[in-house]
């Protein structure tokens, strides 16, 4: 293994592998390193992949990527303890190539990425852990890693080390998050038939469904819980703010068992078997947490940035987005000679201009505003259930009544202007 290289990038992740490939491609002497057995081992998200941004990467990888099923129906359940409200968008356009996104495996998904990137001419490392950063005269020259003789150097030195990033923080990039801007999600692979997973999400072959799940699945905690269709296996899971478990002392696994047990969830994976458990930090922060992601010598990208938009449950578009965004600056670096964190800046630039930072900007005061006010999913959701429950049953009453019935339920003209003005509040920090 060479001593020194252009780059080298900490965390075999998708901002990292993005980052790498693009390098390679562009003619860079890459080190890719990652502190799993193997890309994806280590690596857990919900497991929607979104087609566009990974193309922009490797243009028609769904013809050869190990993918589960293309999503052509997106479902949302606003859940109470025992009735949901359903509705969600179900589009036979995106059952043809070139698709919309997809449900992944990340331990099979990340392998064949990585093989991508070395396929371009990276180099991967596999069980090696990134102790530090060396920094010489303020400038980051290199790593120090835990295996012997274990100190590489590089023009430059990418972070995608995960939500904690301990390097960055090392660094002075960013201080340690608050347990309100970290989640914790933790989910289960069920392995069930094929046919059974079809029939019972009224699915064709080839064709999967995603069921977002709000309120009683996180027993009206800030988070969402989700059930996605693989090919012979369903990912379930839920994810929540670290503080509302602290708050209402629950445990992760708890919350899981209690999704799974939920009479709105449990008919779909009856008779499935569980494969494996995974558990995963996830940024909440945003906009507002984001600490410096450039230095002289250095950048940082994905998770480890802050780069997730929670409102739409996105995370990996971002992490690829920032990973080749990042290549683009370094490659032009790399022709200049200029390594320094004004020359890297570029890359900063382009993320907040371009959709990454329009959309985290957007959103910037959602965590902090919904965490705030926990009724939107302790309160609200159930009574919504039951004003839909009244609606909907049959008893002899006209529907006149049922209004002004449902109108009474709302509390006194006090507790309406709450509800008014708490539904503005929404708006205004998702508008």
């Amino acid at each position: 293994m060479a001593e020194r290289f252009d780059c080298i990038v900490v965390g075999a992740g998708p901002a990292g592998i993005s980052c790498a490939h693009d390098l390679a491609k562009g003619g860079a002497n890459v080190l890719l390193i990652e502190r799993g057995e193997y890309p994806g081992a280590k690596n857990v998200m919900g497991g929607v992949l979104y087609r566009k941004m990974m193309e922009d990467i490797v243009p028609e990888f769904y013809k050869e990527a190990p993918l589960e099923r293309p999503i052509v129906e997106q479902r949302f359940m606003m859940m109470d303890k025992e009735s949901a409200l359903n509705f969600g968008y179900k589009g036979m356009e995106w059952s043809k190539e070139p698709y919309n996104n997809f449900t992944v495996l990340r331990a099979k998904f990340d392998q064949w990425f990585a093989d991508k990137a070395v396929e371009q001419g990276a180099i991967l490392i596999n069980e090696t852990v990134v102790l530090e950063c060396i920094v010489e005269n303020g400038k980051v020259v290199g790593v120090r890693t835990d295996r012997p003789d274990g100190e590489v150097y590089a023009d430059v030195v990418v972070l995608a080390d995960g939500v904690n990033s301990l390097l960055a923080q090392s660094l002075g990039f960013h201080r340690e998050y608050k347990p309100d801007e970290v989640a914790l999600a933790t989910m289960e692979i069920l392995k069930l038939d094929k046919k059974i997973i079809e029939d019972r999400f009224n699915l064709e072959e080839n064709q999967g469904c995603t069921i977002e799940l709000f309120g009683d699945a996180t027993k009206g905690i800030l988070g969402t819980g989700f059930l996605y269709t693989n090919k012979d296996s369903l990912s379930i899971g839920v994810g929540t703010l670290l503080s509302g478990l602290i708050k209402h002392k629950i445990r992760p696994y708890e919350l899981l068992e209690y999704v799974k047990n939920h009479p709105m969830i449990r008919p779909y994976i009856q008779g499935s078997e569980p494969q494996e458990y995974l558990a995963h930090l996830i940024p909440e922060g945003g906009y507002k947490s984001m600490g410096k992601i450039v230095g002289d010598g250095v950048l940082v990208i994905g998770d480890a940035s802050q780069l997730v938009n929670a409102i739409h449950r996105e995370g990996s578009n971002l992490a690829m987005t920032s990973g080749r965004l990042a290549a683009e600056t370094i490659l032009l670096a790399k022709e200049a000679g200029d390594f320094s964190e004004a020359m890297l800046d570029r890359y900063r630039v382009q993320l907040m201009n371009g959709f990454v930072g329009q959309d985290l900007k957007k959103y910037k005061d959602s965590t902090h505003h919904f965490d705030k006010f926990p009724q939107y999913f302790d309160a609200y959701i159930p009574m919504i259930n039951k004003a839909a429950s009244q609606m909907f049953t049959v008893d002899g009453k006209s529907k006149w009544e049922k209004q002004q019935k449902i109108w009474r339920d709302l509390g006194s003209a006090k507790e309406k202007m709450k509800i008014a003005r708490d539904v503005y509040r929404a708006w205004r920090v998702i508008k």
